[in-house]
């Protein structure tokens, strides 16, 4: 009997147990449905947990206007359903102009990389000239006393003349009288150099040697000097030679003519070498510089270049044409080169050192500053504002500040992400001025509630008849 007893009061306490087992996980159940419902029941805001992608919301936007932004779901002022926007995974902080795309996009977008590299640059001017004179071999021909002019020898323009060529003899009094004055001192010197008086003998020396002075002041030369010594007459004419070889560029002197002293007669220039007269771009001038070389084509002589420099830069820029002079020199032994001609040049020119170069694709130059987008990997760009300095061949850019070598930069299809980067940057201002109005409940980002006043009604205007 005590055995059954003991029997029946485990079977009792085994039943109490389960029952209160039971219970407890029916009550858990029941806690753990209603705490769902409840989480369920509570709206998702911005800052929470998306329970569907498991990402951090930051805010809701409309789908055809991403300036519309909410902190809570809804639908836009068309009717559409409001699509989240979220955060950066791990929560790094990173520019709010950075921006991430993920590849297929970027494969869709068409979306090119590039380097930037460190290397010369170089830039080829090509521009044209006029060949002209050089100023430097320019001599004019005329006379210290006035006279006629008995013979001519070089008679037409374009003359080739050699130095100490004859060019005209002429006629002039004072000429004349000189040499007779001169004959006269040279004789009373040699009666007087036996002078037994030392100052006679200086006397007649001054005078003979002012004599000789006064014919060297008009150009007569040592030979002419000295036949007029030999002989012992003056010469009605004197012939004028010419002072350097070249061309006859202009002349004014013809058979029988009167010239008055000082006149020009004769202009020779010479032709040795050449000058051309070149002009270039203001933005190419940084690119100039003194004694570079220089070629140069011509079109009677196709297929010969002829190489020279840059002689000089004018330091002024032509009013009209913005544009700027230079000066190259070009020898012309074989006379090939004629002034007045046009001629296509070139210049080329190479950085002193290795700069950092990128293609002009890359950067978006907006008129106050210029944006090149920086590949950080892993789908995101950051726009970098650079400044720039010469401009090479190939459209290339030479940087000055904003970029490393290395980095690898778009170079295609930028100006889509400078939208999305501008556009994210102005909806985080939006949001931050937005956070930092405390107390304020009404959402200042809310414009759909502003409506065009009264007086502003136009239904009732008519065209007049």
């Amino acid at each position: 009997m005590r055995r059954l007893f003991i029997t029946l009061s485990a079977l009792l306490f085994l039943i109490m147990s389960g029952l209160f087992i039971f219970g407890t996980n029916h009550d858990l159940k029941n806690f753990e449905i209603i705490q769902e419902a409840t989480a369920a029941d509570e709206p998702l805001k911005a800052g929470m947990i998306d329970p569907k992608t498991g990402k951090n919301i930051k805010y809701w936007a409309a789908p055809m206007d991403p300036s519309y932004i909410r902190n809570e779901p809804g639908q836009s002022p068309m009717g559409m359903d409001l699509v989240p926007v979220y955060g950066e995974a791990g929560g790094e902080k990173e520019a709010t102009s950075t921006i991430r795309i993920d590849p297929v996009t970027v494969q869709n977008m068409g979306l090119r990389l590039g380097e930037v590299s460190k290397k010369h640059l170089i830039k080829e001017i090509r521009t044209f000239g006029n060949i002209t004179y050089n100023e430097t071999g320019i001599h004019t021909v005329n006379t210290k006393f006035s006279g006629w002019i008995e013979k001519l020898y070089a008679d037409f323009v374009g003359v080739q003349v050699k130095k100490g060529r004859p060019l005209f003899e002429i006629y002039s009094p004072e000429l004349v009288s000189a040499q007779e004055e001169y004959l006269l001192a040279l004789q009373q010197y040699r009666k007087l150099s036996d002078s037994a008086y030392p100052t006679i003998q200086e006397s007649a020396k001054r005078l003979r040697n002012a004599s000789r002075t006064r014919l060297k002041y008009w150009d007569l030369n040592d030979r002419q000097i000295q036949r007029l010594e030999e002989s012992g007459k003056a010469s009605k004419t004197m012939v004028i030679y010419s002072p350097a070889s070249g061309v006859i560029v202009k002349k004014n002197a013809f058979a029988g003519q009167f010239v008055k002293a000082g006149e020009h007669q004769f202009e020779i220039a010479d032709l040795s070498d050449v000058w051309v007269d070149v002009h270039v771009y203001e933005y190419e001038l940084p690119w100039v510089k003194d004694n570079m070389p220089a070629e140069m084509e011509l079109a009677y002589v196709p297929g010969k270049k002829f190489s020279g420099q840059v002689l000089y830069i004018y330091p002024y820029l032509e009013p009209r044409t913005r544009t700027a002079k230079l000066r190259l020199s070009f020898p012309n032994q074989d006379g090939q080169l004629k002034p007045g001609m046009y001629a296509n040049i070139y210049l080329q020119s190479v950085t002193e050192t290795e700069a950092l170069v990128i293609p002009q694709d890359a950067v978006i130059n907006s008129g106050v500053r210029k944006v090149v987008f920086v590949s950080l990997g892993k789908g995101k760009f950051e726009p970098r504002e650079v400044i720039l300095g010469l401009e090479g061949n190939q459209n290339e850019f030479q940087v000055l500040e904003g970029l490393k070598e290395g980095e690898q930069i778009v170079v295609s299809a930028q100006f889509m992400l400078d939208s999305e980067s501008r556009l994210r940057e102005a909806i985080q201002k939006m949001l931050d001025v937005k956070q930092g109005t405390a107390g304020d409940e009404d959402d200042d980002l809310d414009m759909s509630d502003m409506t065009m006043d009264d007086d502003l009604d136009m239904t009732d205007l008519t065209m007049g008849e």
